[in-house]
Parts: structure tokens; C-alpha cells; sequence
């Protein structure tokens, strides 16, 4: 059974955070830079990020408004019912400095934590690009 590692990473983003929060909790917002798609259920409450005709369902397990929110991807098998994949997605502002850091906090079974790296890298531009930050 595969190891679940924890890979973290800032990332620093000239968007204030009452602009970047929608980009982080909406099924739109996800859309414009996460993922292909993202599609949610109201009754069962989840989100399906769609990758490359690939889906992955995930609930919002907890969430602060202008702060922080956290997917918590559904079983795929046993071991996920105890201990379940999840992104968590925070901002995070200096006062000082005027800067607004987006914190990643992936904890997945992902192997390669170098290629891990690199797609956060890809999303964030992305991310980046779409606010203009």
C-alpha cells in the first residue's frame, strides 16, 4: 500500500485576497486555472475536478472565508476511508509587506515529490496568469 507524503509550498501572488478567495473555493474560480472542469453536486456536496477526461471527487471538508479551504478527496479504496488524500489551499498576507502568499498543502500518495513540485509550479502560473498577478 502506497505511502501518503505531505508536500507543502508557497507561493507569492500580487492579488489581494478578497480577489483570490473565489479562485479557490468556487467550482468557477477552480475551473479558470485548477482544473479542465469542475462540476458540483449540491445535494451530496462534493466537487468533480475533471483532468484530461479523468475525474476526481473531492467535498469541501472545511473552509474559512478570505482564508483557507480544504478538498478532502473521496475513498478509492480501504486505506482512504482512515486516511484520506486532500488539498488544502490557504492565504496568507504579510501587512508589513503588502504580500499575499497562496500556501499549498497537498497530502496524497503522489511518489515523485519533484514532479509534485513542478505541477504546483504550472498551476499557480496559471493561476497567476488568470488574476493578473
Amino acid at each position: 500500500m502506497p505511502t501518503k507524503k505531505l508536500f507543502t509550498a508557497d507561493y507569492e501572488i500580487h492579488a489581494s485576497v478578497k480577489m483570490l478567495y473565489p479562485y479557490i473555493q468556487t467550482a468557477g474560480g477552480l475551473s479558470e486555472w485548477f482544473a479542465d472542469d469542475v462540476k458540483i453536486n449540491n445535494i451530496k456536496k462534493t466537487f468533480t475536478f475533471i483532468w484530461d477526461n479523468e475525474e476526481r471527487v473531492a467535498r469541501l471538508a472545511t473552509h474559512r472565508t478570505n482564508h483557507f479551504v480544504r478538498f478532502e478527496y473521496l475513498p478509492e479504496n480501504p486505506g482512504d476511508e482512515q486516511d484520506p488524500s486532500y488539498f488544502e489551499l490557504r492565504l496568507e498576507s504579510n501587512d508589513m509587506t503588502q504580500s499575499v502568499y497562496l500556501k499549498v498543502i497537498d497530502y496524497s500518495d503522489f511518489d515523485d515529490m519533484d514532479e509534485l513540485q513542478d505541477l504546483w509550479d504550472s498551476l499557480i502560473e496559471n493561476l497567476r496568469k488568470t488574476v493578473g498577478g
